[in-house]
């Protein structure tokens, strides 16, 4: 999974060509550590329709502000430059299929 910060955020993630879900984390947070594996998978599964990313919410404060991104974790499906689906919390692997499988 690729880091991206506030520098690469508008051509890794409002400018690509594919949907794109954003995990923001942080280090410190053992629900973020949870999810990611199910993250993963479901990118290796739709690979060619989506890309995954993530962004450290401890080294970019302006854009876990920009996007509202007040607990984590946080993932959210961008879409043709904007922020189409969100995800709170430590959830289970379907309710991240059910909320992004409609944008891809």
């Amino acid at each position: 999974m690729d880091e991206v910060g506030a520098a690469e955020f508008e051509d890794e993630v409002l400018a690509w060509p594919l949907p794109v879900i954003v995990d923001f984390w942080a280090p410190w947070c053992r629900p973020c550590e949870v999810i990611e594996p199910h993250l993963e998978r479901l990118a290796e599964e739709w690979n060619g329709r989506v890309r995954l990313v993530r962004v450290n919410v401890d080294a970019e404060t302006g854009l876990a502000s920009r996007y509202a991104v007040l607990s984590l974790p946080t993932v959210i499906l961008f879409a043709e430059g904007e922020p189409k689906a969100t995800v709170y919390g430590a959830q289970p692997r379907a309710r991240f299929e059910r909320a992004f499988s409609p944008y891809l």
